[in-house]
């Protein structure tokens, strides 16, 4: 009996927290890869398409990439110099790795690089 009441309260919080890390993960996944993809976008030798390919990648090859249905890089300014923006677009499985999902939006910024 004292095992069943144990195990009603252990299991939804283990599961809990369980959810809480997987979120984390693919957020902080696509932030990274978001970031990344900036980096290599605003390379002298490169274009902003070449970011958002970069990103595409990296989800891929962390999480999967059903994850980044939305990559998309553009030049902007940032506090007045020229930069390149990634921004990735994806779903966060709310509910384990197949179950309903909320949107989520991040985006990485690098300063352009100049040719020597």
């Amino acid at each position: 009996m004292d095992f069943v009441l144990v195990v009603v309260v252990v299991v939804p919080l283990f599961l809990g927290i369980l959810q809480v890390g997987l979120v984390l993960h693919v957020r902080n996944t696509l932030t990274s890869a978001a970031s990344e993809g900036a980096r290599y976008g605003a390379r002298f030798d490169r274009e902003p398409s070449d970011g958002a390919a970069r990103a595409r990648e990296a989800v891929s090859d962390a999480v999967s990439g059903r994850f980044a249905r939305d990559v998309t890089a553009r030049r902007t300014t940032l506090q007045g110099a020229p930069a390149v923006t990634v921004e990735v677009r994806g779903e966060v499985p709310a509910l384990g790795l197949f179950g309903p999902a909320w949107p989520v939006r991040v985006s990485g910024h690098a300063v352009e690089e100049v040719a020597p």
